[in-house]
Parts: structure tokens; sequence; C-alpha cells
């Protein structure tokens, strides 16, 4: 195995890609990025950090205590009594050294095999959590994936884990980093025991720990300010960027952090993507029987997007929520942070500029607005729970009905309005695919796709009355003030930023490039025509001002309430597709049987429509009216068109048909991946699934009608 030698220790899956160390300007500029962190506030003080740790020690003593009065209830021997001890392991943020001020840790309870989860965790631990006075706002969650227990333990936020080992005494120095600890354990105790594991086997794999955590700190906050910091979203979490972040320490194992900042979008910019992110070797691991993450054999591994692979047993893909969408934005978003690290190096550009918020709500034309209510602040945490767990199936739902044609960016928060409690609101925007041959008049109809997974939502097991959902289309110009801050809508678009500028630049591009082709249709039409006897040049501009005419009164005439969603311009272009040896030589015919070309599928359905309610009964804010805008009011939105990276159509094969071939292919260091990496692999959208004919919930219908149509003509598509 082909790896990194730094001071006699190895360190990742390939050589690195530069050795070299910093220069005086690198030191200058590491300097400026950790003060511009410690200015906005990333990095707690000495009396929260203490405190911290004296809850943390509180803690071991409330599991210490726990589970001697669980071992005596139990009737066992003495001598266990004795030795009955239960312990505490941090992992996540806290672990890493990555955690800002009032960040909750993330703390798992190791407990011997007569303390079980239902009985006792859930039961006496929780018992005597809710009688002690410095403990509030606990919250147990025992159906979760992953079983914990939310609280405050003096102020600071807990989330505590459970793993029951099949063991009699939990040895002070258990070392839970052994892949022995999983031997006979349950599938919950390896899910919890996974994030402390994972966790260390980071911290081993990166080759300077302080670089790491100043590199890790810099990218959590970038992504936080861009708004691609959500897993649940289908973007990336705490784990899967410090992930991607070890990764780039190992390729430059000596680089100081604005330099591995820089590397960071460099190397993600051109990464071809569904190739994994690796750490280490994915070893077989003992045979406890536990999967791991190997598209070669489990179909639904070939699925996943963005493949970025845990460091340890059994090695899982960390991000399999990122779908084509949220993938198509990262990227973008990877682009823009190569392009400003490049303006950086000759000074046109600042670290302010790097993280600089995203304008959520100036980027798109329209936006699907989730809406939900509950009947008290309880009920709406838990339903609030599980609509965000949802959330993620809508844009996966409107991606496969509309073949990947309609693209989603979900907001990764909620918003709440002050004057309207037990109610928040989520926000997606919504443009078509850029690249995608645009038929005029063509519609995405997503009634269904919505209908499904409103029912899906209303299927929670814990509903009640009083838990609502609605989803309502609404443009730009009718976003509700609650979501900008301070509740005041700015009066206009951000100006003199980064995207702003991009944005100018790309729409003057496209103006020229739409004005040469003008003249040089109406030229040869105008030549064509006149050879035919037909009408003058000027007639092909009159029949475009009567097309946008005629589009102006069906939007205002029309009984739908009309979405259009024309090409949003783009920036950038595509990723270069290689990146040196970290991930090169893809089998592309790996799970295609050999086919290139992706398969024909037929057109959908061309229209979806929420029909339009009576006048009186439409919900203000809920639909956008179908009265023509005006003309101020339409440039003032064309000047908001944003552009995003473009994920490339791929083959749509079905899993269970697919026949694999074997796999013989070896890199020079016999490793069956190619420099490290699980060769590139073909992803399989999910096909279109059966619609049964299940019973609504009884439930307020939303009076939401939308039609989504492109504006072909008016693009000069």
């Amino acid at each position: 195995m082909a790896s990194v030698q730094q001071n006699g220790q190895r360190f990742g899956i390939t050589e690195p890609i530069s050795l070299g160390g910093p220069t005086e300007l690198d030191v200058i500029k590491t300097q400026e990025l950790e003060k511009y962190l410690q200015d906005v506030g990333l990095y707690e003080g000495k009396e929260e950090a203490v405190r911290r740790e004296e809850v943390l020690g509180k803690l071991d003593e409330v599991v210490k205590t726990w589970i001697k009065t669980v071992t005596r209830a139990k009737g066992l021997n003495d001598q266990l009594l004795h030795e009955a001890n239960a312990k505490i392991f941090t992992f996540g943020s806290y672990r890493l050294g990555v955690h800002g001020p009032g960040a909750d840790i993330d703390t798992l309870c190791v407990g011997p095999r007569h303390a079980t989860r239902e009985g006792d965790f859930f039961g006496e631990l929780q018992r005597m959590l809710s009688e002690m006075p410095e403990v509030t706002e606990l919250h147990p969650v025992p159906d979760a994936h992953v079983p914990l227990m939310g609280f405050k333990l003096n102020g600071v936020s807990i989330d505590l884990l459970y793993a029951q080992l099949p063991l009699y005494v939990i040895p002070e120095d258990l070392d839970i980093s052994q892949d022995s600890i999983l031997q006979n354990a349950d599938e919950q105790t390896v899910r919890s025991l996974n994030g402390c594991r994972v966790t260390d086997q980071i911290l081993r794999l990166v080759p300077n720990i302080q670089n790491f955590r100043t590199t890790l700190r810099c990218m959590r906050f970038w992504a936080k300010r861009r708004g691609v910091y959500s897993n649940v979203s289908g973007f990336l979490g705490g784990i899967n960027w410090a992930l991607l972040v070890a990764r780039i320490c190992q390729l430059y194992p000596n680089a100081l952090p604005n330099m591995l900042a820089s590397r960071f979008f460099r190397v993600y910019t051109q990464w071809r993507w569904p190739n994994p992110v690796l750490l280490c070797s994915m070893d077989e691991g003992p045979s406890f029987g536990l999967q791991v993450w190997d598209p070669r054999r489990n179909p639904k591994d070939r699925l996943h997007m963005m493949p970025i692979i845990t460091p340890a047993y059994p090695c899982m893909n960390s991000s399999y929520n990122v779908s084509a969408s949220t993938l198509r934005i990262m990227t973008g978003e990877f682009q823009r942070g190569k392009d400003i690290c490049e303006a950086m190096e000759a000074n046109k550009a600042d670290w302010d500029t790097l993280f600089e918020p995203f304008a959520f709500f100036e980027a798109y034309k329209n936006y699907l607005q989730i809406d939900i209510t509950a009947a008290n602040v309880d009920d709406l945490r838990k339903w609030k729970g599980w609509v965000e767990s949802r959330l993620r199936q809508l844009t996966l739902k409107i991606e496969r009905y509309t073949y990947d044609k309609l693209q989603c960016h979900p907001h990764p928060h909620d918003f709440q309005d002050t004057s309207r409690p037990l109610h928040c609101s989520y926000f997606m925007g919504l443009q078509r695919k850029q690249g995608v041959p645009v038929s005029e008049g063509e519609q995405f109809d997503i009634r269904r796709t919505v209908d499904e997974f409103k029912h899906t939502v209303n299927d929670y097991m814990l509903w009640i009355p009083g838990m609502e959902i609605n989803v309502s289309h609404i443009k730009r110009r009718s976003i509700p003030s609650f979501v900008f801050p301070g509740g005041i809508r700015p009066s206009h678009a951000s100006k003199g930023t980064w995207d702003s500028k991009r944005r100018s630049e790309h729409r003057v591009s496209s103006t020229a490039s739409a004005a040469t082709t003008t003249i040089t249709n109406t030229t040869n039409e105008a030549s064509s025509e006149s050879k035919a006897g037909s009408n003058s040049p000027g007639d092909g501009r009159k029949r475009k001002r009567g097309d946008d005419d005629t589009l102006t009164d069906q939007l205002r005439n029309s009984k739908h309430v009309v979405v259009s969603v024309p090409v949003e311009n783009f920036e950038g272009g595509s990723p270069n597709p290689s990146v040196g040896s970290i991930c090169s030589s893809p089998m592309r015919d790996y799970c295609t049987n050999g086919k290139s070309d992706p398969m024909v599928k037929d057109p959908p359905e061309s229209v979806v429509v929420f029909s339009k309610g009576p006048p009186e009964s439409v919900p203000v804010n809920k639909i956008a009216t179908p009265q023509a805008p005006s003309q101020e009011t339409e440039e003032l939105e064309d000047s908001f068109d944003f552009g995003n990276q473009v994920i490339e159509q791929i083959s749509n094969i079905p899993a269970a048909t697919a026949t694999i071939p074997p796999f013989k292919a070896t890199t020079s260091n016999g490793s069956p991946f190619s420099n490290g990496a699980v060769e590139e692999l073909e992803v399989f959208p999910m096909g279109q699934p059966e619609v049964t004919n299940r019973a609504s919930v009884q439930q307020r219908k939303p009076i939401i009608k939308l039609n989504f149509t492109s504006l072909g003509k008016t693009n000069g598509k």
C-alpha cells in the first residue's frame, strides 16, 4: 500500500501530492486566518472550557453511580458490585478539538452486559437525570437510528449515547479502538461505538493535528456560511467535512492551514465522484458479520453519489444522504472557493470574500415553502425532527419525477415567524438543470410528488391532531420577511460581493453571446426568407415580441399559478475530470455491463399542476398572484440569476438486474483500487416508484396549485 512517510509514520493510501513546506507568505496568511477565525467567535473561552471539563467529570460520576445501582438491583454478587463500572467517552467536534462556544458535547456511555439499553439506560439512568436539579431539557430518543438522550447539565448541552458491551466488567483503561470490542455486540451498540472509533481514527491518520484542526474550523465555518453544512438536508455534516479535510492533510502533509484550505478547493473541484474519499485501505476486518461499504458486492452502495468512507471498521459511507442536486450545489461551491483562493494569491480577494454568506433568497426566482405547525412546544419539537428527516425525500422525488431536469436547493435551516407561535418554515430553491434542452411549453407536474411526500410525512407513527404540513410555491418577491435578519426585507440585491460580480459578468457574457446569435440567425433568416418571398428580417423580432406578449397574457389570464423555471445563468465550467493520481483510471463500464451510453427513458408526463383554489380561500404569502409583474420587478428578478455546477446525467440501470463482471483491475502496488480509490462507478438513479392508492390522513388540504413551465423562447432556446 502506497503511503506517506512522515516522521517514521505512514499516512494515507497514496503518495502525497506535495511534501513542500510553508513559505513566509504562508505563515503570514495562516496567522491572518487564525485571527479571522478568532474574531468571528469560533473559539470558546477558558472559562467555558473549564466548565465543560467539570460537566464531563460530573457525568462520569453519575453513570458510575447508576451502574452500581443497576448491579445491586439485579442481585449480582459482591465482587461484581464492587467492580461494577461504566465509562464516558467523547466524540464529534469536541473530541476533534474544533467545537465552538455553546456547542453540544457528543458523549458515549459504555456499560456492561447486565445494564440494558431499554430498561436501565432509558429507565433508571433517565430517572436519575430527571431528578437532578442541574439537569434541564431532558429529551430521550429511544427510537432513533442511534438511540440517545439529549439534555443540559449545568447549562452545557449533552447528547448521550449508550453502548452495551458483552463484558461483565468495564475496565477503566478500556480501548474501544480495537475491532475486537465489536464482537458479539448488538447493532445499536455498533452504531453507538462508531462515532468514537471514527473520531479517534481520524486523529491517528492526519500528519499534524493542529494544522488539521485549524483547517477543519475554517472549512466548517465556510460550509455553514455557504449553506452546505447539513447532513439531514443532503449536504455534508461535521464528520463528512472532517474526513474531507483529513484527506487533504494527507496529500499535503507539511502545508499550513492557508495552503490546506486552498488545496481543499483545488482537489475537490477536480474530484471524479463517485470515486470514494478514503483515509486508509478498506480492509475486510474481522469476521463479525458486519457489512462494510463495497459497491462491488452491495448494489445499494452503487447508488451513492459522493462516497466519503469512514476509516474504522465497519467502513461505511458517511455521506449517503447526498443527492444529485446537493452534489451539484457543493461542486459549484468548491469551484467558487477555488476561484477565490486563486484570486487571494493574486491579492484580488481576502478571507472576507471566501466567507461571504450565500444569498439563498436572491439566488433563485422560484421556491417551495414547507410550513409545519403543532399544538404545543413538545409536539412541534417532535414534528420538526420528523419532517426534517423526510425533507430530503422531497428533493429526491422531484429529481426522480422530472428526470433530474428540475433541481432543488434545500435551505439547511428552518425559519420561525415570531408572530406565529408553534410554527416554522423550510425553503427550497428551484431551477432547471443547466444544459438540458428546453422545449417550448414544457412543464413540470409535481403534484403527485408533493402528495406522496405529504402522505409519507403524515404516516408518522407519533402523529397526533394539530401536527400539520403545508407545501406551497412562492416567487422570490413573495418571500416572507421573517426569513431575513431582523425581519426586514433588503431593499435591493446584494452588491459588491464576489457572487454579485460574477453574476454580472455572466449576464454580460450571456447577453453578448445571445446578441451575436440573434444577429447571425436574423441574417440567415433574412436571406432564406427573401429567396422564398417571405417577410422582412424585422419580422423575426416582431414575432419574438409577439411571443413574449402571448406568454405574458397567458400568465395574466391563467387559471393556474404558473411557475416558470428558466435556465439560470451558469457560473464556471465543469470541473476538470482528474486530479493527478488521487482518483484516476476510472472503470466506467464496471456497473453498466460495458455500456457507455445512458439508457433512453420515456419522457415523463408533461405537466404537474397544483390548481388554484377560490380567491377567498388562498392563504396570504402562499401563492404568487397570476397577475403579470411590473417591468421593474421583472428586471430585478433578472438581476438575480445564479448558476451552479452541473452533474452529468447518468444511466438508469436497475441494480437488481445489473450483471457485475469479474473485478480484476489492480494497481502498480497490487491494490484492487486505482491509486487507493475504488474504481469510478455509474450511479443508478432510483426508478419510478409505483404509486399506490392509500387513504390519506385527515387534515386540512393546502390550497396550492402549481405548474412549472419553461420560458424556452424568451431564453433563446
